[in-house]
């Protein structure tokens, strides 16, 4: 199997399916990635791990901090306890939430991400001044300056000579 067969295999079983998890599986959430393909997750009752990512997910999907898994546990890990099992998405998140198998301490963390995911950018702070559109006066001076080019001070009186 060619490496994007794999890969459009692997993206299709994450995005279509929705899994709900066994009896011995545990859905966590991502704190970080120490690296060689290791994630620190955290469960509901708040213990912290190490979860190892199976080579069928390794450079096809990528987790980052936040995310929520369905992991498998390992009986002989010292550190590395769990295999992640399943990513889940948001409309995962939801149908799991639907259903009553959301862990009540995820409840919070997975309202606030898709409210942010959701919401339309920041207005303005209040300290700083407005700037409409219709401004007959162009002051440049609060643009970012590029020390790394020479600058060049061009007066009235040569622009006059010019024209």
């Amino acid at each position: 199997m060619s490496q994007a067969t794999k890969r459009k295999h692997v993206v299709q079983e994450v995005l279509g399916e929705h899994r709900v998890p066994s009896a011995q599986q545990q859905i966590v959430r991502v704190l970080g990635t120490p690296g060689n393909n290791l994630h620190e997750v955290e469960t509901a009752q708040g213990q912290r791990f190490l979860v190892s990512m199976p080579s069928k997910y390794r450079k096809n999907i990528w987790i980052k901090r936040g995310d929520f898994l369905i992991v498998d546990p390992i009986e002989e890990g010292e550190k590395v306890k769990a295999e992640i099992s399943f990513v889940l998405c948001k409309d995962h998140v939801r149908s799991l939430q639907k259903e009553g198998l959301w862990p009540e301490a995820f409840s919070e963390v997975a309202e606030k991400q898709s409210n942010s995911r959701n919401r339309p950018p920041q207005p303005e702070l209040p300290g700083e001044p407005q700037s409409s559109e219709d401004d007959s006066s162009e002051d440049d001076s609060d643009l970012f300056v590029n020390t790394n080019r020479v600058q060049y001070q061009e007066s009235e009186e040569e622009s006059e000579e010019e024209a």
